[in-house]
C-alpha cells in the first residue's frame, strides 16, 4: 500500500474501499475480504445507513485500529454546530470506535459553516485526525477556506478519464487539500472499459484496464475510494502498487478528458438538492 500525508500529517491509504449502495449483507462479506486482502481505509457515511454493520465487521476481523483508516460522511441534515456534535457521536457509536481517521461534509448544502465549526472542535479535541469536505465545487470550497480556520485536508469528487478534474485539483493543491476520487471506474462507463487506449495500456502491462486507472490515479498522488462486492475484483483492485504507468501512458490517459460528470446530478444542479431533500 501506498499512503500520501494529509495538511496536518496524517498519512492516509492512497486506495480504500467504499460501501455506498452495499446492503448490511454485502458489508459484512466485502469488509472482511477487503480487509484480508490488504485495504485498511474503509470509507462509509451516515446516509449510506450500513455503519453499523460496517462497524460490526471491523470489529470481528481483529485488525489493530493503529492499521485501520476509517473515513465516513456528515449528512447535510445534520448540519449546524449542535446537530453536527450529536451526528458525530452517533456515527462513532455505530462504527464502534473511539475516534474517526475522516470525517467528512457530504454535501455543500445548508449550514456546513456551524458544521465546518463544530468538525473543527472535534480536531482540536482528538476525536477524529483528520476533517474534510466531499462534493465540494471550487466556488464552495474556496469560501469555506476563505472564511474558516482550518482548510479541509479532503475534497472527495467525481474523478476518473472522463473528468480529470485538472483545475479543481489544482486549485485544492495550491492550498494544501488532496483531492480523493469517488467512482474512480467511471461506474464502468463502456466509454471507458471499451477504449482503445486503455486496452493498449493494460495490455502492454499485464494489468486489467480498472487496474490501469486506479494505478493511473494513485500514480499522479489522487487516493481513490473504490467499490466492490466481489472478492476477485476487491484483490485486483488493490494489486496496483507493483507497476508504474510510463509518461506516455499518462500523456494518452490525460487525452481522454471530456470533463463529463457521469453521476445522475451535480451538485450544483438545483434538482440534486431536491431529490436529496426526499431522503431521510
Amino acid at each position: 500500500m501506498e499512503y500520501i500525508k494529509l495538511n496536518n500529517g496524517v498519512e492516509m491509504p492512497k486506495l480504500g474501499l467504499g460501501v455506498f449502495q452495499m446492503n448490511d449483507d454485502q458489508v459484512r462479506e466485502a469488509v472482511p475480504a477487503a480487509l484480508e486482502s490488504g485495504y485498511r481505509l474503509i470509507d462509509t457515511a451516515s446516509r449510506y445507513y450500513n455503519e453499523k454493520a460496517v462497524g460490526a465487521a471491523l470489529a470481528e476481523a481483529g485488525v489493530p485500529r493503529e492499521e485501520l483508516f476509517i473515513t465516513t460522511k456528515l449528512w447535510f441534515k445534520d448540519h449546524g454546530y449542535v446537530k453536527t456534535k450529536e451526528a458525530f457521536e452517533v456515527s462513532l457509536d455505530n462504527l464502534r470506535l473511539d475516534r474517526l481517521d475522516l470525517y467528512l461534509i457530504h454535501q455543500p448544502f445548508g449550514d456546513y459553516y456551524g458544521a465546518w465549526r463544530a468538525m473543527e472542535e472535534l480536531l482540536d479535541e482528538g476525536r477524529v485526525c483528520a476533517i474534510g469536505v466531499s462534493n465540494f465545487s471550487t466556488d464552495r470550497y474556496f469560501d469555506l477556506i476563505t472564511h474558516n480556520r482550518i482548510v479541509p485536508a479532503v475534497n472527495q469528487l467525481e474523478t476518473h478519464p472522463l473528468n480529470q478534474q485538472i483545475a479543481t485539483r489544482e486549485l485544492l493543491h495550491r492550498h494544501g487539500t488532496v483531492l480523493q476520487a469517488w467512482s474512480p471506474l467511471a461506474q464502468a462507463h463502456p466509454d471507458v472499459f471499451n477504449d482503445p487506449t486503455l486496452a493498449g495500456i493494460a495490455q502492454a502491462h499485464c494489468k486489467t484496464l480498472a487496474q490501469v486507472i486506479l494505478r493511473w490515479l494513485t500514480q499522479r498522488d489522487i487516493p481513490v475510494v473504490v467499490k466492490s462486492t466481489h472478492e476477485k475484483r476487491l484483490r485486483e483492485n488493490i494489486d496496483v502498487f507493483d507497476f508504474q504507468l510510463t509518461e506516455n501512458d499518462m500523456q494518452a490517459i490525460a487525452g481522454l478528458n471530456r470533463q463529463q460528470v457521469l453521476a445522475d446530478f451535480t451538485h450544483q444542479d438545483p434538482r440534486m438538492l431536491e431529490l436529496l431533500l426526499t431522503l431521510a
